[in-house]
């Protein structure tokens, strides 16, 4: 059985098909967060730490530690700011963290004070990136997040994502790196733009499993950017990812609805043993009045925060 193993200083956690879902927290990340971005760029670390402790207290298995504050001479500036965030977070919470960053500099920096086992995010297909990113990779013994594009972008065909996909877990054999410790991101698309996303990852997601017998991660606000009510498509996703295998993502566990789905899954996929986790975080709980109608919500992306994309590096946004 496929295991990848991550770690803080005092707290591991196991990726796997036969654990509960690990839930990425998204929302250290100022990519699309003008406020947050500002805030970093003035050494300001008061909204990190509020979303560090919130992620956290509403269940976050993991958080996703970002400072691609500008793409103005990154190799200067996001190392040390990366490093600084990371050391404060780390000193907040015990889960562990993902270091995410497409600055090869940065990770390194990252990796050098990271306590634990920390995931590295991400790497590509493009030959560059693989061999900047894999030796890190195999010098620190950490995992990587492997993100389903290469040279050529992002192909709309699930089958040349599994390519590409296997092309980095064969690279990684070159280095040492097991399967064990490759995380594919299949790239989740925007379901409003493509009417088959859901179901081309379903079908990587099977592919992965079975054929590269890989833990597997994705930014899953994606499917629902430019829709309305987005959480709602969210909280759909979740339980139909998680059955089609996947067995982790990155997303905001600040969403109650999105979190129950997550539980609702853990228990419903045998991941929750006696459904312990689930009576536990709602035995007391209370629903809203019955018949009462979700809040309206913008069909565009709000400046702080409206969706993680992913793919590569271009086009991604903040947190949902």
């Amino acid at each position: 059985m496929t295991r990848t193993i991550v770690a803080s200083a005092t707290k591991e956690v196991i990726i796997g098909f036969d654990q509960p879902f690990c839930v990425i927290g998204e929302r250290i990340n100022p990519t699309g967060r003008k406020k947050l971005a500002a805030e970093m760029v003035e050494g300001n670390f008061d909204t990190v730490i509020k979303d560090a402790l919130e992620q956290v207290a509403a269940g976050a298995t993991m958080l996703d530690v970002n400072a691609g504050v500008t793409s103005v001479n990154p190799n200067e500036t996001e190392p040390g700011l990366l490093v600084k965030t990371l050391e404060i977070v780390q000193g907040l919470v015990d889960v562990p963290l993902s270091i995410d960053s497409s600055v090869s500099a940065a990770i390194e920096a990252a990796l050098k004070v990271a306590k634990g086992r920390p995931l590295v995010n991400s790497v590509t297909g493009e030959l560059e990136k693989l061999e900047a990113i894999l030796p890190l990779c195999k010098k620190y013994d950490v995992p990587v997040v492997a993100i389903s594009n290469d040279e050529t972008g992002i192909s709309e065909d699930p089958d040349v994502r599994f390519a590409v996909a296997k092309k980095i877990v064969e690279h990684a054999a070159d280095y040492g790196i097991k399967p064990h410790d490759i995380v594919v991101d299949p790239l989740v698309m925007p379901i409003g733009a493509m009417g088959t996303a859901g179901k081309q990852v379903f079908a990587l997601l099977h592919r992965l499993r079975n054929e590269l017998k890989v833990n597997t991660t994705c930014g899953l606000s994606n499917i629902s950017f430019g829709i309305p009510h987005r959480h709602g498509i969210n909280a759909g996703f979740i339980p139909m990812v998680i059955g089609a295998g996947m067995t982790s993502a990155i997303m905001n566990p600040c969403r109650p609805q999105e979190m129950e789905a997550v539980r609702a899954a853990n228990v419903l996929n045998g991941t929750d043993p006696n459904c312990m986790t689930w009576i536990k975080t709602y035995k007391d709980y209370q629903p809203n009045v019955a018949g009462s109608a979700p809040a309206p919500q913008s069909t565009a992306p709000s400046g702080d925060g409206g969706g993680r994309r992913r793919g590569g590096r271009a086009g991604r946004s903040g947190g949902a």
